[in-house]
């Protein structure tokens, strides 16, 4: 298939391409900067130049396309709620020019819309979700989609999506607080869970997705259910020699904005229906294995 990819330079959106190339396909990325051009150029894919703004674009690529993945997002978490709103303009750009074609559409959104505080319930991808969540009406969006002849789905990717490639996300940030503060720290007691997911299994997610997702398909992009917050704060005390330290969440999110509310989520989550509907089955290092291979703290 010919592939329109959004995000397609990104630290997940990178190895969505290669897995994409590597069995078969074709594919054309969105890219903001002469440098994500030059990237996509490099690998052997098409270059559509734009941005999520660009309605009028990305409603082309879509058409042009024989499916979407649509992975980018403005990561403005000062403003989160704009961010979640520029994404649904985009989704319904995309989904528009997708209508009654029965192509593939796979969007992506995250697993910590399913967290409910310190009590969280296993988190499965028939769980109800609260609607009022920022990413929320752009998953809904492209669900509907299926009821307009086209083949969507939704990836709710870990908070966690880690590997060497991941240099700006949660992790990172955590890693570069305990290097500032001199401590690595967890909220309350640590015990709640994140899910986690090592970057190249959920390129190999998406890859899945858009081959044979069914229509309406909500899937989890979660390899670990869920690893102990405590844990991941005292694997990164041990590769930096700093002490853990537990921290309130008025605290965390003075330190981390926020992340930092974020890293109080309790979030466990299941992957098992994902698993057995796509014959996904991840297999490369887990998080901890990853903090303590030591690139992230190269």
């Amino acid at each position: 298939m010919h592939l329109f990819v959004t995000g397609a330079s990104g630290h997940i959106g990178s190895l969505v391409v290669r897995e994409l190339l590597d069995n078969g396909h074709q594919v054309s990325g969105l890219a903001r900067s002469d440098a994500s051009a030059d990237s996509l150029t490099a690998v052997g894919a098409q270059v559509v130049r734009g941005t999520l703004d660009d309605s009028e674009v990305l409603a082309r690529a879509a058409a042009e396309a024989e499916g979407v993945i649509h992975l980018a997002f403005k990561h403005d978490f000062g403003d989160y709620a704009g961010a979640a709103a520029d994404d649904l303009r985009a989704v319904e750009a995309m989904g528009s020019a997708l209508v009654g074609s029965g192509k593939p559409f796979v969007n992506t959104s995250g697993t910590a819309m399913l967290a409910t505080g310190s009590a969280s319930v296993l988190g499965t991808e028939e769980a109800h979700v609260d609607p009022s969540g920022a990413r929320v009406a752009s998953e809904n969006a492209t669900i509907a989609l299926a009821e307009q002849g086209v083949r969507a789905s939704v990836i709710r990717l870990a908070p966690t999506v880690h590997g060497s490639t991941d240099h700006h996300g949660f992790i990172p940030t955590i890693i570069e607080n305990a290097c500032r503060t001199g401590r690595s720290i967890y909220i309350d007691g640590g015990a709640n869970r994140w899910p986690a997911v090592h970057n190249l299994d959920a390129a190999r997610l998406y890859r899945l997705a858009v081959e044979s997702a069914p229509a309406g398909s909500r899937l989890h992009g979660a390899a670990e259910e869920g690893v102990p917050f405590r844990e991941i704060a005292q694997a990164i005390a041990d590769q930096l020699d700093v002490p853990v330290a537990g921290v309130s969440i008025d605290q965390a999110t003075e330190e981390l904005g926020f992340i930092g509310w974020v890293a109080s989520l309790d979030n466990p989550t299941s992957s098992a229906f994902t698993q057995q509907l796509l014959g996904w089955q991840p297999e490369h290092p887990t998080l901890l294995e990853d903090l303590k291979a030591g690139h992230y703290f190269a």
